[in-house]
Order: structure tokens, then C-alpha cells, then sequence
């Protein structure tokens, strides 16, 4: 479901005191996947209540008056959050750093653990960050479809509030289906891809992609969900990642692409940025350009911009779902039992580069 409009607006004040305290109205609309129009909206709205001051397209913290009385203490004061994440360097960075600018807009302190995908270790880590005095925990733990139900029981035993964060328990009625959540609707995210290299006019579309992750997953499961939506055929998956989930041959699968074009599909989405940045290159040696023979998407949008051509990509928005799930720990730390159990679903953007050209879907005659 949407954010509301209240929720909206804690994230862009969280967002512009992450950014130093002054940002510009474009910059923060894209930071947190939000239309500018919508932004413009929320900032008049904040600058008449005095929570923000805008002037010349630039959004800046009013600044309190150092006469007047003191500002309220936030509704973190004095708490302390876990967060739980499989890795950094990557996607999960900006998901840290909007949980980071939500907590310490709100007088909290968050604390980080970090349990590698595969390793086994989400418990421990949930652990140990109660141990540090957590009031509440944040969770990216590494739910994935066909692991056993009992890997995942701990989460119903937590001591204090949860919410999962970019995951959703794999079943209804299984372990964390009670747990609030804050995720980014990445099937709409692969929709979004394959409407926009449709309406290009490809007939077809190939999917490569992880499968580790519960992000993974959904992604999987909303290639097909999309296909069936618009009509296009669902092609067999490419898997980039090989037994023990270690990278696939690039080559190998450069000439699974190849000969996929050579069938008559020409564009190809990737999750996710790291293994697409690899493919212009590759793709090159066997013959064949990007965008000219081949349209590239890639999914998670943390690295595209920086591809030889920059690559067309879905954006997951990341900064805002870290900022939602730390202001819906707190509503729960406040509000107990009362507050109603949150499914919140962020949708992604699509940010469109020079990967997928124009009019090139249709094979030289």
C-alpha cells in the first residue's frame, strides 16, 4: 500500500537532514523515488507549519530560534534500535543510511549487526543486538522460499517489536507473518521494466537473475507475473549465480544472451547492477552492442548510472523504506498492541539511461 501523506513527510524532513540540511527539491524527489510534484506539494505544506524553509528550488531545516523555547525532545528520545542487515557496500547502504536520518531526526540511536547471506547467522545477530540494549529490531534476515519453516521460528519468540525490512514472511501463516513490514513492491518494480520495454516494442523479454535473496525472489516471481499481464512470453530464466551461489561463468551466460538474440529477443532485464555492469563488455566480444543489438535493464539502480552506456534501471526505493521502518518501530514502541499490524509496500522507479535506446526492438531486415 501507499504511504500516507503524514509518513511522507517525516521522510522528506528525515531526508534533508541526512543531506546536510539543505538540499535541492529535484535531488530529494529522486532520492526517495517520490513524483516532484508530490514533493513540491509536502514541502509547502511543511514550510507553512515551519518544520522546513524552501527558496529558489533548494529545501533547507528551519532553524530554531535560539530565543525561543526549546524544541521537544523527538518520539525516539532515548531509544535504541537494531538494525539487521546481510550486507553493506551495496544495496542495503542507503537502506541504512534513511533508517540512520529517520532515527536521529527522532532522538534514537541505531545500532548496526550484519549476518552475510548463507551464513546462518540472523539469530545470533538479532541476539546480540538485544544484548546492546535494543528496544526494538529492524530485520533484513535472509528469508528465502524453500528454506525450512523452523529456520525462521525465532522471529515469532522476539522479546520486543520487530519489523521486517525489505521482506515479507514467505508463507501466510508462517514464522514473522505477524510482523510488521516495510518493503519495496518489487514485482510492480519488474512490471514497470517490462511495460517500458514493450512499449519500445520488444515481443519478448529475458530475465537474468540472483536467486539468494528474498529481493531475488520477487523479482522471479514478478517476471512472471508480468509477462502474463502483457502478454509477453516467459522465457527460462538465466541464473547468474552457479552452485554455492558463486557468480555464473560470464561468458557462459553472455552466450545464453547471444543466442537468445539471435532467436529474436532482444532485451534482457538483470538482477542485478553488479552482474549487468558486466555484460556491455562481454556482449561487445560476441558482437553485439548495447543498446543497438541488445536493450539492457538492470534492477536495483545502485551502480547503473555508472555503466558504459548507462544503464536503464529499476530503483528500489531504498533511503525511504530504511526511514518508514524506523517511524513504524516507533509508532509500535509507543503504541503496543494497539496499532494495527503494517504490510507497507514502497513502489520502486524506473530510471531511464541510454541501455535501452529507442525503436530498436524490431531486427534489421
Amino acid at each position: 500500500m501507499a504511504i500516507s501523506g503524514e509518513e511522507r513527510r517525516r521522510l522528506i524532513v528525515s531526508a534533508v537532514g541526512e543531506l546536510g540540511g539543505r538540499v535541492r527539491l529535484t535531488e530529494l524527489a529522486d532520492r526517495l523515488g517520490i513524483p516532484a510534484v508530490t514533493v513540491r506539494r509536502d514541502i509547502a505544506a511543511l514550510a507553512d507549519a515551519g518544520r522546513l524553509s524552501r527558496s529558489h528550488g533548494f529545501v533547507s531545516l528551519e532553524r530554531p530560534d535560539a530565543a525561543g523555547p526549546p524544541a521537544a525532545p523527538g518520539p525516539g528520545a532515548g531509544r535504541a534500535l537494531g538494525l539487521l542487515v546481510p550486507s553493506v557496500g551495496s544495496y542495503f547502504d542507503e537502506v541504512i543510511a534513511g533508517a540512520r536520518a529517520a532515527a536521529t531526526a527522532a532522538g534514537a540511536r541505531l545500532v548496526l549487526g550484519i549476518a552475510p547471506y548463507g551464513t546462518g547467522g540472523d539469530r545470533l545477530q538479532a541476539e546480540r543486538l538485544l544484548e546492546s540494549g535494543a528496544e526494538g529490531l529492524l530485520l533484513a534476515p535472509g528469508l528465502v522460499p524453500g528454506r525450512a519453516a523452523e529456520d525462521y521460528a525465532w522471529l515469532d519468540a522476539l522479546p520486543v517489536p520487530a519489523v521486517l525490512v525489505e521482506r515479507r514472511s514467505p508463507a501466510p501463516d508462517g514464522p514473522g507473518s505477524g510482523l510488521d513490514t516495510v518493503a519495496s513492491d518489487h514485482r510492480h518494480g519488474v512490471l514497470s521494466a517490462l511495460r517500458h520495454l514493450a512499449g519500445l516494442g520488444h515481443g519478448s523479454v529475458l530475465l537474468a537473475a540472483r536467486g539468494d535473496s528474498w529481493t531475488a525472489a520477487e523479482v522471479r516471481a514478478g517476471y512472471l507475473e508480468g509477462t502474463r499481464l502483457l502478454g509477453l512470453p516467459a522465457l527460462p530464466a538465466l541464473d547468474t549465480l552457479g552452485p554455492g551461489n558463486v557468480p555464473a561463468d560470464p561468458e557462459l551466460l553472455v552466450t545464453r544472451i547471444a543466442e537468445a538474440v539471435r532467436s529474436g529477443t532482444r532485451a534482457v532485464l538483470v538482477h542485478n547492477d553488479q552482474d549487468a555492469l558486466r555484460l556491455p563488455p562481454l556482449l561487445r566480444a560476441q558482437g553485439l552492442t548495447v543498446p543497438g543489438d541488445v536493450a539492457l535493464v538492470a534492477y536495483d539502480d545502485v551502480f547503473a548510472a555508472l555503466a558504459a552506456p548507462p544503464l536503464t534501471a529499476v530503483a528500489p526505493p531504498k533511503h525511504a523504506v530504511g526511514a518508514a521502518a524506523v517511524d513504524l518501530l516507533l509508532r509500535r514502541l509507543a503504541a503496543g498492541t494497539e496499532l494495527p499490524v503494517h504490510r507497507t509496500a514502497l513502489l520502486p522507479a524506473l530510471h531511464v539511461r541510454a541501455s535501452c535506446g529507442a525503436d530498436r526492438a524490431t531486427p534489421p531486415a
